[in-house]
């Protein structure tokens, strides 16, 4: 998938961790927690998908972790250092030296060929943007001849690639991704999934993925799973059914809590 294969990177000790994190949206006596106490430790080198019904708080958590939002209490700690407190300038430097991004919309620049935004990352941390590192990672997920080529000129699959290699560049400690197949065919999102594994198996990469789709989740070592904003299991090396099982019984216990709680509302009217 990734071409040339490499001795895997020892990785060693916890990749990831939440201590106790919130996230409450809304003003007083309106307020809503996305997030209600979560705590979780993921070890380095590991793929992990997160699940949960819509509303159950899956992408705050992935926005929090990856410190593209804050937490309203709690504390997040990415590769042993912990989210920065301070400004936007100094949380964005944190990001850039520890954390990459795959998104569902793949956020080419059209105007820069496929070379230009894989190195666009380096540039912006200040970095050298050494072309033939970029070169190389195209190679290994299969776009070594499409260097100069524009994102319109690429598949939804390609373009996606492309965000892979983006997110590679800069050699992070954990890769966040949000959705990454949910734009793509079977075919491509299959193939998407096997370079987020071969970036754990073979480069020693952490990733975490938000996804609702069972088939993307079995592709995980793991998956925890999210309702009403806290956590409330795992599964260890899941299977599509077994995963679309879970997912099954927690969408009808959700719904079971919603007309319990409509129910008291009207009762008490």
């Amino acid at each position: 998938m990734l071409g040339r294969k490499e001795a895997a990177p020892v990785t060693t000790g916890e990749a990831l961790r939440l201590e106790g994190v919130r996230k409450v949206y809304g003003a007083e006596g309106n307020q809503v927690a996305a997030l209600d106490g979560v705590s979780l430790s993921l070890p380095a080198g590991s793929f992990t998908a997160v699940m949960g019904p819509s509303g159950s708080g899956k992408s705050t958590l992935l926005q929090c972790a990856a410190g593209l939002d804050r937490p309203t209490e709690g504390r997040v700690y990415v590769d042993g250092a912990e989210l920065p407190g301070g400004g936007e300038a100094e949380l964005t430097k944190f990001r850039r030296q520890r954390i990459g991004f795959v998104f569902q919309q793949f956020n080419l620049l059209p105007t820069l060929t496929v070379t230009q935004n894989v190195t666009l990352p380096l540039k912006l941390a200040g970095r050298k943007a050494d072309r033939r590192r970029a070169e190389e990672v195209l190679a290994r997920v299969g776009l070594g001849d499409r260097l100069g080529h524009l994102p319109s000129e690429l598949s939804g699959g390609q373009q996606q690639r492309v965000a892979i290699a983006r997110a590679l560049v800069t050699e992070p400690r954990v890769l966040f991704g949000d959705e990454p197949t949910g734009a793509l065919d079977t075919r491509s999102a299959r193939e998407v999934l096997g370079l987020l594994q071969e970036a754990v198996r073979v480069y020693g990469r952490t990733v975490v993925m938000v996804t609702h789709d069972p088939v993307a989740a079995a592709y995980a070592d793991g998956v925890v799973f999210l309702a009403d904003g806290r956590l409330v299991g795992s599964m260890a090396t899941p299977t599509a059914e077994a995963v679309a099982e879970r997912m099954t019984h927690l969408a009808d216990e959700v719904e079971r809590q919603r007309v319990k709680g409509a129910a008291g509302v009207t009762a008490g009217v």
